[in-house]
């Protein structure tokens, strides 16, 4: 059966009146009957019978109308339906937060406040496949090719943390073959700055002595403090800290960077909210850098 046919045959069983149904659908009566008669060779039943100048619904055809109701309701309801749903869409932005989470976290504060009939759906290092924007970071990144996504790319300076009242704090910069047997402090869950922190080790020849690993930079800045070990410190993105605790050091030797990646999904180009706040999280880095660089560490 053709929903088409069923559209026929319910139109026609309201009104049992074969000329006043085609006019109302718009349709030659010759179209209508031949539509009704194919049906009901499908069925093998009649569905009508004559009855004066009119048409009656015979038992089948009071069954198939019963049936049919409820099913051509629902298939008229889909388009105002999905309507709704597009629109309840627009209002929600779904993104995919893999690295830089506490500046994300202000962005998404401060974005709402301006557009308060926004709702936000945030993952924290997980697969989102049907996120609107992703943030994660690398060591270094290239926009991949024929890529539809669009890009911010901020790249980040990494460097050392040393306990405020070690030898270290002393130092202008350090290399980081010096910091071979020393014991480190990590972020617990970073896992892609622990990746790029221990390929830069690797290069400088050794493992990192990774003893304790914090749940937030918190916790890993009193951990280096106490004295229990050094960690990596990205430069923007990390920079609360207590400089008579603990003090940066550039490293030296490698220069140690990371690219932090906002990537907005092509499938979410039309989305006017995600391509907003898209444009402002690369604002508000831009003026992040040139805020910081203004006390940058040297």
């Amino acid at each position: 059966m053709e929903i088409l046919q069923l559209k026929y045959f319910y139109a026609l069983a309201q009104t049992q009146h074969v000329t006043r149904t085609a006019e109302q659908l718009h349709i030659a009566q010759p179209a209508l009957t031949q539509t009704i008669h194919r049906l009901e060779k499908e069925l093998e039943v009649q569905l009508f019978e004559p009855r004066g100048r009119n048409i009656v619904l015979t038992e089948y055809g009071k069954y198939l109308e019963k049936k049919v109701e409820p099913i051509l309701k629902a298939l008229n309801e889909i388009p105002e339906e999905i309507q709704i749903l597009a629109g309840e869409r627009k209002k929600l932005l779904k993104i995919n937060v893999k690295a830089a989470s506490g500046l994300i976290t202000d962005t998404i504060i401060r974005f709402q406040k301006e557009h308060s009939e926004l709702r936000f759906q945030i993952v924290q290092n997980a697969e989102m496949e049907d996120a609107d924007i992703t943030i994660f970071t690398k060591e270094a990144f290239e926009i991949p090719q024929g890529s539809k996504d669009m890009f911010y790319i901020f790249s980040e300076r990494i460097f050392m943390a040393v306990p405020g009242t070690s030898e270290l704090a002393k130092h202008e910069s350090v290399s980081l073959n010096e910091l071979a047997d020393k014991k480190f402090i990590s972020l617990t869950g970073a896992k892609n700055l622990r990746a790029i922190c221990d390929r830069y080790c690797m290069q400088a020849g050794f493992k990192p002595d990774v003893i304790f690993e914090g749940d937030s930079t918190s916790a890993v800045e009193n951990l280096i403090a106490a004295g229990l070990g050094v960690g990596f410190w990205p430069h923007y993105t990390w920079e609360r800290y207590q400089e008579n605790e603990m003090r940066l050091l550039p490293i030296s030797e490698p220069e140690c960077h990371r690219a932090i990646v906002i990537q907005l999904h092509h499938r979410s180009k039309e989305h006017k909210e995600a391509v907003a706040y898209f444009n402002y999280v690369s604002s508000f880095f831009d003026h992040l850098k040139q805020e910081r660089n203004k006390k940058r560490i040297l």
